[in-house]
């Protein structure tokens, strides 16, 4: 099974990206207009105000476009050996026999969408800093005493649900853990600082 993340992730954020640097290129037209006082002779502090606010809408766009971008050819495979992770340039597997369990977390977002990731417990220690999965790592309270603390967090698209569940279930329907409603914002975000000092001291 593969599910093609990075491209439901660019058909709906880069225009969306593109939308906000528009609207970015525009507002700060408008704003420089107001705050240089062309209108009237005289500058306008309100304009010098919506002038940053229309920048960052429009640096905001850049990033998500840059983001978006980047990701396009990220994928979640999944076969008998286990979880394989592909970000466009690498490629590595998380293996069921690896594994103490598999759960799914869910957040509400907003009023009427929610957001999914897969938890891998793994039975053994984690490469914190492998260059495929370390953004997927968390240190968390686990479902259960006897799971570990740390585990990888695979975030997906919501209408990948059934299919990826429907997968987990297929090849190791003997660790499923279930579903488990977590905070909003559950995903989080990988331990950079963290990654960069680790990774730092390995070379030095």
């Amino acid at each position: 099974m593969v599910v093609r993340t990075g491209r439901r992730g660019a058909m709906t954020g880069l225009p969306c990206s593109v939308l906000l640097i528009a609207m970015g290129a525009v507002g700060v037209v408008g704003a420089v207009v107001v705050a240089t006082g062309n209108q009237k002779g005289e500058s306008n502090p309100a304009g010098y105000v919506g002038l940053v606010f229309m920048l960052l809408l429009g640096a905001l766009g850049v990033f998500l476009f840059i983001a978006n971008w980047a990701n396009r050819r990220s994928r979640i495979l999944v076969d008998a050996t286990g979880l394989w992770v592909e970000n466009g340039k690498l490629r590595n597997v998380i293996p069921w026999q690896g594994l103490a369990g598999v759960g799914l977390y869910w957040s509400r977002f907003g009023r009427s969408q929610k957001v999914y990731s897969l938890e891998l417990f793994p039975t053994g220690p984690i490469d914190r800093d492998d260059p495929v999965l370390w953004t997927l790592v968390r240190d968390e309270e686990p479902l259960h005493p006897d799971l570990p603390r740390l585990r990888h967090r695979l975030p997906f698209p919501a209408p990948c649900r059934q299919e990826l569940v429907s997968a987990v279930q297929r090849y190791v329907p003997h660790i499923w853990l279930g579903e488990s409603e977590r905070a909003e914002g559950h995903v989080g975000r990988p331990d950079v600082k963290g990654h960069r000092q680790r990774t730092q001291g390995r070379t030095q």
